[in-house]
């Protein structure tokens, strides 16, 4: 399917659920809109439809189970697939990652940085703002794309393996190929870049914070060097956050979960965990769970006993649990570059404001004993295990996974054993995406 069937299918979409008349579509496949009210409308729709993929993706992680007594016929039905890593002819009843979606997202996006001269009726700070978010929602689009449809960075030769395809035009005539790996991670810092000239609103009111904002772009700057193990600058980054968002929930006595957009940690509150998705994933493995020591308050705040060998999870189940980038995660990634740089002291301090958040005054005694001796590899395995059990359920476990020791994993069902293997870190492009378009697996190398 050309780009230009799937954008004119989603665009008719959108005009067809919406009360918006300057959502109609002209003959061309563009969309109409001219006031900065009507561009601000036309974004809030692409935030509102944003995919889910990043809690999906827990599907495929140790975080949680499947049984077959216990778990529903229509989650079975839906991700049994996806949790048991049978990618090759899934039931066809599975329910997929995202690609359209992504794509009608960086068109919308390429529409308004074309086009931001042409806006009225709205001030300069104004249109600068949404350019500013157009920068990160193409940004994010391109680097969640390549994070699920690409070889891990860390675990390839980014500049000679195939990335995803890159599309910086509202062109609906467009077939394009795959860029490299290395392309598609430049493209998002660079489009950081023009976010980070243009964003001017340095907080969004609770309620409004699905939007990004100033330190957004510092936020996914640090994840995406992260992701590139460029250990020096993504701990810029992540201080960067730090310093200008740097609040963080106490456990101790609150009583909202920090990946609540109504957390003094939320800096955007995008993606949804929605309530059908919650049902197949409230399930978490006791394994997983063990990861939590006495004392610690996510514990028995981030999960409830069921039974004597069960739990359910308290992080999600409603929009509530709106959650794409928050503070502590600013925290981790600091304290993991510090580590691999071989700066245990500093790694420490950058772990030690999250733990008192979190910890009893016991636990936290214990815990910096723990990791006061250990060496800089050890002190990395540990933050990584605290990032497991801090951002548990929000969609990093996967990629924390994939970006690391991509290691080997088993579960069983039915009686039948699955093995997570190294090349099952990355998805295939859908079956219906590569029939429609071949193109789109022709590896452009630029």
């Amino acid at each position: 399917m050309k780009l230009r069937n799937i954008i004119l299918l989603f665009l008719t979409a959108v005009a067809l659920t919406s009360c918006d008349d300057f959502l109609d579509i002209t003959p061309t496949g563009k969309v109409i809109a001219k006031t900065g009210e009507e561009y601000r409308a036309l974004l809030t729709n692409e935030y509102k439809y944003f995919a889910k993929d990043r809690y999906m993706t827990t599907l495929r992680t140790d975080e949680m189970l499947m049984d077959k007594k216990k778990s529903s016929s229509t989650d079975l039905d839906a991700y049994l697939d996806l949790w048991r890593w049978k990618d090759e002819n899934p039931s066809p009843t599975t329910s997929y990652f995202s690609w359209r979606n992504y794509y009608h997202n960086i068109y919308i996006a390429n529409y308004v940085i074309e086009h931001r001269g042409e806006i009225t009726n709205a001030t300069r700070d104004e249109v600068n703002q949404l350019v500013g978010e157009a920068y990160m929602l193409r940004a994010y689009c391109h680097f969640l794309l390549v994070n699920l449809y690409a070889e891990p960075y860390t675990h390839c030769q980014p500049a000679t393996t195939r990335g995803v395809p890159m599309q910086l035009a509202a062109d609906v005539n467009a077939i394009p190929g795959s860029s490299s790996v290395e392309a598609i991670y430049q493209q998002v810092l660079a489009d950081l870049d023009e976010a980070e000239k243009c964003l001017n609103v340095e907080t969004w009111d609770v309620g409004m914070n699905y939007r990004f904002n100033k330190i957004s772009a510092q936020a996914l700057r640090a994840r995406t060097y992260l992701y590139m193990g460029e250990w020096q600058k993504a701990l810029t980054a992540a201080k960067a956050v730090i310093e200008a968002h740097g609040e963080l929930e106490d456990m101790n006595s609150s009583k909202t979960l920090p990946n609540s957009y109504k957390s003094v940690e939320s800096i955007v509150a995008l993606e949804k965990f929605s309530s059908n998705l919650f049902t197949a994933i409230d399930m978490p493995d006791p394994d997983f769970i063990n990861l939590y020591r006495t004392g610690d308050q996510r514990r028995t705040k981030f999960y409830k006993r069921a039974t004597s060998s069960s739990y359910n999870l308290q992080k999600g189940g409603d929009d509530e649990f709106s959650c794409s980038f928050r503070s502590a995660e600013a925290y981790l990634t600091a304290a993991e570059c510090a580590a691999r740089l071989n700066n245990t002291a500093d790694a420490i301090d950058f772990l030690k404001p999250l733990l008192q958040k979190r910890l009893n005054s016991t636990a936290l005694q214990e815990e910096l004993d723990l990791i006061a001796p250990m060496t800089a590899d050890q002190l990395t395995q540990e933050i990584l295990d605290e990032r497991a059990r801090e951002l548990a359920f929000e969609g990093h476990r996967w990629y924390d996974l994939r970006r690391t020791s991509q290691p080997t994993l088993t579960r069983t069902y039915d009686d039948e054993t699955f093995t997570l293997t190294p090349e099952k870190y990355t998805l295939r492009f859908p079956t219906e995406a590569v029939e429609a378009n071949p193109e789109i697996e022709r590896w452009e190398k630029k």
